[in-house]
């Protein structure tokens, strides 16, 4: 077994803490990550606070996680020591399922093991994330980085990446497409920077006039203050795809307006409360209201590439351990741009 020190919850209402526990020792099949960087996902304080459903603690959250590869068990044939490796919000499934034969694991039909606040697929075993300074993993589980990129921005990608990247492509976006996205915070500011690398012309809604420049460094072509219902007025019919990032309770039903007919507006961001949705607005224009969620591992694998090809990372905030509980108090506020790190070394 390996020591490993880490951050976790103890409970909804207490701080994260210093914390040890032991990851397994390398398997055949499996490969040993000493984690260097991990980021900070909405996700981690939601389950963190016990705000998703049950949490088992004491729980290290933490699925944006980058390192370098420590050891590797004798099937291993993807990576070898000292290789670059990822790994994001899944650790297992069960592979023999319709959805995992097809790559989309995050669907096992019979079980999928999450990073944190989940189990192993014997049922008794609870994962915990890269808020640590080691994991051990199944080898198709982990993800290969490719060397020469700042690994601390490379960490985000592998939820806020890919979550963002996965509909994207799902629902074909190119040249030539109005993509609007809703939120520019972890998820927002990923959307406009892969949706313009794929050829987009973009636009952020947002409630915060100050992001407007920053829209725009990002990638963003046009910004629309959300305050004011009547920004919404010139926009009916104008975009091909909506991608809603944000994590807190709205009407969906002025962005389903600013859709042209049979466009798409898909959620990833998931709010604690119901949102509401006119039907008029599905139902005049064949609109679509769908979700996602994150992406398989081969999906995720092709987001690293597009990204490692693109020149395209996250914006982040380096932090160390000691800093997680004011991290997840700025995040709730929106104040950090765009993502904050934890600096694994400071375990």
């Amino acid at each position: 077994m390996i020591k490993t020190r880490a951050y976790a919850a103890h409970s909804a209402t207490s701080p994260l803490e210093s914390y040890t526990f032991e990851r397994r020792d390398p398997g055949a099949q499996d490969v040993l990550i000493e984690i260097k960087y991990s980021g900070i996902c909405h996700s981690d304080i939601h389950t963190a606070r016990g705000e998703w459903g049950p949490t088992a603690y004491p729980c290290v959250p933490g699925h944006e996680i980058v390192g370098v590869v420590r050891a590797v068990g004798k099937k291993v044939k993807k990576f070898k020591v000292g290789d670059f490796a990822g790994v994001g919000c899944m650790v297992d499934s069960c592979g023999k399922c319709q959805n995992c034969k097809g790559h989309e694991e995050q669907y096992c039909q019979k079980q999928a093991a999450f990073t944190y606040n989940s189990l192993e697929l014997d049922g008794k075993t609870p994962t915990q994330g890269g808020y640590s300074q080691f994991i051990t993993v199944k080898e198709n589980f982990a993800l290969k980085i490719r060397k020469g990129q700042p690994l601390e921005r490379i960490a985000p990608l592998l939820c806020a990446g890919i979550t963002t990247y996965s509909p994207l492509k799902r629902y074909g976006i190119k040249k030539g497409h109005k993509v609007g996205v809703i939120g520019l915070g972890g998820l927002g500011h990923m959307a406009v920077k892969i949706a313009k690398a794929m050829g987009a012309e973009v636009t952020i809604f947002s409630t915060s006039p100050g992001k407007a420049q920053d829209a725009k460094k990002l990638g963003a072509k046009h910004f629309v203050l959300t305050k004011d219902p009547a920004n919404f007025e010139a926009l009916e019919g104008k975009f091909d795809f909506i991608l809603d990032t944000v994590s807190a309770k709205h009407d969906f039903t002025p962005y389903l307006g600013s859709l042209k007919i049979d466009g798409t507006m898909v959620l990833v961001g998931a709010a604690p409360e119901p949102s509401e949705v006119s039907a008029f607005a599905l139902i005049f224009g064949r609109k679509k209201l769908t979700g996602s969620l994150i992406g398989g591992i081969r999906e995720t694998q092709e987001m690293l590439d597009f990204c490692a090809k693109k020149k395209v990372c996250s914006e982040i905030e380096l932090i160390p351990a000691s800093k997680i509980n004011e991290a997840y108090e700025r995040t709730i506020r929106g104040d950090v741009k765009y993502r904050f790190v934890i600096d694994a070394a400071t375990f």
